[in-house]
């Protein structure tokens, strides 16, 4: 009796993960969600980019969210992104690209990563 319960929920649980693996996404979205996403985002004119070198980080799933945590946390910050890596999962390349606005001083943030614990970031040039 007990084998029978046990073929019975290992057939179910089959059956389960079939119809998971098998269902469509769900994408669908109401006319005015896809009329919102249509409109572009508001870009503030007065920004610009450079990017950093941050060779204290190595991984990117505790370092790379601290140090966009950090600089995003900034008035000066728009966003923070890293550089393209040749592989996924790892940090090869320690560069972030910062987008900012006008009065951002790259010393102070260069300082604020310092504290952090990212000491000798610099900017490329």
């Amino acid at each position: 009796m007990r084998a029978i319960a046990y073929v019975t929920a290992i057939v179910v649980a089959a059956a389960i993960m079939f119809f998971i693996i098998q269902s469509p996404e769900e994408a669908t979205s109401t006319p005015e969600q896809q009329a919102a996403s249509s409109v572009a985002p508001e870009v503030d004119v007065n920004t610009a980019s450079l990017t950093l070198n941050v060779p204290d980080m190595h991984c990117p799933f505790a370092c790379y969210p601290n140090v966009k945590k950090t600089l995003e946390g900034r008035d000066d910050v728009v966003s923070v992104e890293l550089v393209p890596q040749k592989e996924e999962g790892v940090i090869d390349t320690p560069q972030v690209v910062v987008q900012y606005k006008d009065g951002f001083v790259a010393d102070n943030a260069i300082a604020q990563l310092g504290e952090l614990g990212f000491a000798g970031s610099t900017v490329v040039e």
